[in-house]
């Protein structure tokens, strides 16, 4: 599969995904010394809506636009909305962010940046829109994974955001394997793990491995828009937050409203692992 998330950009995932982020961002941003992010699957940082393959499939109309729109949307998505409605001037949705985006307009001067994007046309579009942005912001055209403990300092505070396509079938694995050598070189490490939802076994059996070979807290958030009827379909979207606070409430305010609003027939849960 060649995945291109120009098809989804501003999606029920994407809403999810960013509103959290955000979300972890403003708690690391708002005290304490500097902080790294590091992104392993950075894509291209700027998505046009307005485009051929968002018109195609429809799915910015039936996520970003509609939280937008909406009059009940929780607290938890007010940045999001702001920074969408800030990068279109206030006018017409035509562009989304993606999480470099975000990410980078979010930091404080002091902190530092590292976007990873392992194919090449996406990582040129990606330097595009970041450049300018001085030397504490870098793009990698590599392997995430690697690259996020190769540039992981062994001291100081750290968020790693792990958003791969799954399009290998490695990479459920890569990810436990990277967040153990991520906490195996700095425990201080937190990171924030994507997953989509097709299967709860899938979901069930990743979980698992996590709890026994990461040694952190870890919270897991649901967020299913559909029943769990066709294992070859995105039914949902999973958050793992690793080694960060209490965010159980805004992440259940997120996953909850989402499935809610703009799903039919899901739901959604917040809990906690249990690391062996």
């Amino acid at each position: 599969m060649n995945y291109r998330h120009a098809f989804h950009a501003g999606n029920f995932a994407d809403l999810v995904k960013h509103a959290a982020l955000l979300r972890l961002l403003a708690g690391l941003t708002r005290a304490g010394g500097p902080l790294t992010v590091i992104d392993t699957h950075a894509g291209r940082g700027l998505y046009d809506l307005a485009g051929a393959e968002a018109r195609k499939s429809g799915e910015a109309e039936a996520g970003i636009a509609k939280l937008l729109a909406a009059g009940d949307a929780p607290a938890e998505f007010a940045p999001l909305r702001k920074a969408v409605a800030d990068l279109n001037g206030g006018g017409e949705t035509r562009r989304y962010p993606g999480s470099p985006w975000l990410i980078a307009e979010a930091l404080r001067p002091a902190d530092r940046y590292v976007a990873c994007e392992l194919r090449r046309e996406e990582h040129d579009a990606l330097r595009e829109v970041l450049k300018g942005r001085g030397p504490a912001v870098r793009t990698l055209n590599a392997d995430g994974y690697e690259a996020a403990v190769r540039e992981c300092p062994a001291s100081g505070r750290v968020l790693v955001l792990i958003d791969p396509p799954f399009e290998r079938p490695d990479d459920y694995v890569r990810i436990v394997d990277t967040l153990a050598a991520l906490k195996a070189k700095n425990p201080a490490v937190q990171a924030l793990v994507w997953l989509p939802i097709k299967d709860l076994e899938t979901l069930d059996s990743f979980l698992r491995d996590l709890e026994d070979d990461v040694a952190a807290p870890m919270l897991a958030a649901e967020c299913r828009v559909k029943p769990l009827s066709d294992p070859m379909k995105m039914n949902g979207c999973a958050l793992v937050l690793v080694g960060g606070p209490d965010v159980a409430a805004p992440f259940a305010a997120i996953c909850g409203w989402v499935a809610e609003a703009l799903g039919a027939g899901g739901g959604h849960r917040v809990y906690a692992l249990a690391p062996q």
